[in-house]
């Protein structure tokens, strides 16, 4: 037990101790705001600003870019009405079946305006899609994307998390909505198909680093699990041709699994094999056709599908946006340095 002596002798003052910190006696430093200051650094952001946004624009207008919206392009197919034969667009048909075999075919015919010289990449394009909603963010599984198999996964990947029987493997929305197009382009002056390729399009640290598959055979591995409802393919079919490309190491999955923050937005699909003759410099002006295998359902959203060719710069893809915000910014700063400056002169004998 305490005795009264050591009750009496515990301290019952709560002033904290004589230090600099507690005391607040630790040095500080306040600007003082005055004409002198404050107008050179508006002027120096201007100056500085400017030149930026002009080099950003520039190298933005150097990047050359052939957009083609397909959302309802024509099949190649008709419906045959009496002797008429009466197209349908295949937004249409893949309304009326989700998964036809075989697939919605339609073709489009372009001119490419002038050469697009250098790396040529092939993206697709959605509008009004809006992969930045919160729980689709977090509809995913990341230990399963690890290449961890159990018949235990996120409680975030509901709905999507089984079929009544099985574990869904990739579990989630994200993995269930993924992009199924099939884009192909054929010149026509070539009388070739432009070779594409499918790997090195994905980042390289979420293919090495958030993206495993389980080791041994992946048709094994995977095939107690069920597939996403809207994939026609199990996820160790995605590429038969390549199996480095195949089950979570699939570059078209993991583009896809990178969540736009917008919801327009375009993703790297393929790049353009310039080691083959007659595409080493790029791709020529001329005659194309852009062949598509039409699967990805849109119209429910009133959403949009493009392709979309585009060349980089120093800086990679076309974005004049930050150019303009660097000029805007730097006009406004300029501009109000000059009205300070001249209230100062005007006003500052006051």
């Amino acid at each position: 037990m305490t005795s009264i002596s050591e009750v009496n002798s515990i301290p019952t003052t709560k002033k904290p101790s004589d230090s600099a910190f507690k005391q607040q006696r630790l040095p500080a430093w306040q600007p003082i705001l005055t004409a002198g200051t404050v107008l050179p650094t508006f002027f120096v952001i201007g100056i500085a600003f400017i030149p930026v946004g002009i080099g950003l624009l520039y190298f933005s207008d150097q990047v050359k870019e052939y957009i083609i919206d397909y959302t309802d392009c024509n099949s190649t197919n008709y419906f045959i009405s009496g002797t008429n034969k009466v197209p349908y667009t295949c937004a249409e048909y893949i309304s009326k079946d989700p998964h036809p075999d075989p697939p919605c075919t339609c073709e489009i015919n372009f001119t490419l305006p002038s050469d697009f010289n250098g790396k040529i990449y092939m993206y697709y394009g959605l509008t009004n899609f809006y992969q930045n909603h919160r729980r689709y963010v977090k509809s995913r599984d990341d230990n399963q994307l690890l290449g961890q198999l159990s018949d235990v996964v996120s409680g975030d990947c509901e709905p999507f998390a089984n079929n009544g029987t099985n574990v869904i493997v990739p579990c989630g929305a994200i993995a269930n909505s993924l992009f199924s197009d099939e884009l192909k382009l054929y010149s026509m002056s070539h009388k070739t198909d432009v070779p594409l390729l499918k790997t090195g399009i994905a980042w390289p640290s979420d293919k090495n680093i958030k993206f495993r598959n389980p080791e041994g055979d992946l048709k094994k591995a995977f095939g107690n699990y069920a597939k996403p409802k809207n994939w026609t393919k199990y996820i160790y079919e995605l590429d038969r041709e390549d199996e480095s490309n195949n089950g979570f190491q699939n570059e078209d999955l993991i583009v896809w699994m990178r969540t736009a923050a917008l919801p327009t937005f375009r993703k790297l699909y393929r790049r353009v094999n310039h080691t083959v003759d007659g595409f080493s410099d790029g791709l020529l002006e001329g005659d194309y056709r852009l062949t598509v295998h039409y699967s990805y359902p849109v119209s429910a959203f009133d959403g949009k599908k493009r392709m979309i060719l585009s060349t980089t710069s120093l800086l990679g893809g076309k974005n004049p946006f930050l150019g303009i915000a660097y000029i805007v910014v730097g006009c406004i700063c300029l501009l109000l340095g000059l009205t300070l400056l001249i209230i100062h002169i005007k006003c500052s004998k006051r």
